[in-house]
């Protein structure tokens, strides 16, 4: 088999993954369009996450987060994207580079995306893990005690491949 120098693997992964940036940016200007909601799967040990060491303690391999009616702030970048998010009532920011993400399903429409983790951490060379101290966010009167759902706690984590075509 011949050796691939132009590298369509990494060309498609950084496509699909501009695809994720472009509709979190239209989100984060826009807010979700109708019953438009995200579940984004991320490496909690990647590097470049930053989040508490609560959530960190919570979820040590991997998280998913849901965006639909409670989260904040959501700025999106070349390399990543950044929310505000309750857990358990406690208001968190999250930091989540592109690269760290596992998955993306927007279960209103059945679309999804699931990516190859990139330079994963080995057991020998594990990366830093940045954690965040929690922060404060304004609450609004939707948002106050209202929990988004989050894994473990009644969602269900979906795996991609059940979805895929055979």
């Amino acid at each position: 088999m011949a050796t691939d120098h132009i590298r369509y693997d990494v060309l498609a992964r950084d496509a699909l993954r501009g695809v994720l940036k472009h509709v979190l940016a239209d989100a984060a200007e826009h807010g979700l369009p109708g019953e438009h909601h995200f579940y984004i799967t991320f490496l909690s040990k990647a590097e470049g996450v930053k989040i508490s060491p609560r959530l960190l303690s919570q979820y040590p391999q991997e998280m998913t987060v849901i965006l639909q009616h409670q989260f904040w702030d959501l700025v999106v970048t070349d390399d990543r994207f950044e929310v505000g998010l309750s857990f358990n009532g406690i208001p968190e920011r999250l930091v989540i580079p592109f690269s760290a993400i596992k998955s993306f399903f927007d279960p209103s429409v059945q679309f999804g995306l699931q990516f190859e983790p990139v330079d994963e951490p080995t057991a020998e060379a594990e990366a830093p893990v940045e954690t965040l101290p929690v922060t404060a966010a304004p609450e609004t009167p939707a948002e106050a005690g209202d929990e988004p759902v989050k894994q473990g706690e009644g969602a269900e984590v979906v795996r991609l491949d059940r979805f895929r075509k055979k």
